[in-house]
């Protein structure tokens, strides 16, 4: 599976896509990265972090799309890109919020 050409989609991968790709590789590490994927998210400017948050919404889109093929992947595509979308932008987009007992997406 080629994590930097989920996350990029049709545009070239920005450089903390490399981070994340490494922890979508090795969950293990995860932890271990997050402080670094955080560091290197503050010096985008705003139109690579939309970029980013879209590149982790995309993450999240084809693990839901792909879950039964391999759950345990899946899984941890959508933990990763979920944990780095609420570290870094506060809450999960795909979320929505709730507005008079009706969910509202945008």
């Amino acid at each position: 599976m080629d994590y930097s050409k989920i996350l990029a989609g049709r545009e070239d991968p920005l450089p903390v896509c490399a981070r994340i790709v490494q922890a979508l590789e090795n969950i293990e590490e995860f932890p271990f990265l997050l402080e670094a994927i955080y560091r290197d998210a503050l010096e985008l400017d705003d139109e690579d972090l939309d970029r980013l948050r879209f590149g982790l919404v995309r993450l999240q889109v084809y693990a839901d799309i792909h879950r039964y093929e391999d759950m345990e992947a899946t899984q941890q595509m959508k933990y990763v890109a979920s944990v780095l979308e609420r570290v870094l932008f506060g809450r999960l987009l795909l979320e929505g919020e709730e507005v008079g007992g009706k969910q509202q997406c945008c």
